[in-house]
């Protein structure tokens, strides 16, 4: 089984802190359907492209790679990216269920995504698109090295990449 993992502190005593572990595992026949229904809030909803959908997408596209984000044992996000080329990965897909956002999940799952990506040879760029509206993607991304580079190509989101 191929899993990366971190911890995550959770709580803000001494008393009810609590390590967590963040993993990123692949997506096989036990957990595919707990990940297909994961689910963003309402106002995020036109930002995140279905998890089903991006599975399927997955299967039928040479370079896709995809990955459950778990809480000890418990899936409770998503990513996706693409082989762009042999010097470019690009992420397509990162959601955490909204029962479990705001608690450093996504961040730590980032972390784990991007080193696993690092490890690829003669990769030189990883990119990032979101939508320019939203300004909690830009700064989150930005924590990570993200620098924009300008719109997509049908000028509906923003680039953003991390030079290797």
């Amino acid at each position: 089984m191929h899993k990366l993992s971190c911890l995550l502190l959770v709580g803000n005593t001494s008393f009810k802190e609590k390590i967590l572990e963040v993993s990123l595992r692949q997506i096989t026949k036990d957990n595919y359907e707990a990940v297909c229904e994961l689910d963003v809030s309402k106002e995020q909803e036109e930002y995140v492209a279905c998890n089903m959908w991006s599975l399927v997408e997955s299967m039928f596209n040479d370079g896709y790679e995809t990955r459950a984000i778990y809480l000890e044992k418990e899936p409770v996000g998503f990513f996706m990216w693409a082989n762009e080329s042999i010097t470019k990965v690009s992420i397509w897909r990162f959601m955490i269920d909204h029962k479990h956002q705001k608690n450093g999940i996504g961040r730590k799952a980032l972390d784990l995504a991007l080193a696993e990506i690092k490890q690829l040879a003669n990769l030189k760029e990883i990119e990032i698109c979101y939508n320019p509206k939203n300004p909690v993607a830009k700064e989150f991304y930005s924590s990570f090295g993200f620098v924009e580079v300008g719109m997509d190509e049908d000028n509906e989101d923003m680039l953003a990449v991390i030079s290797i």
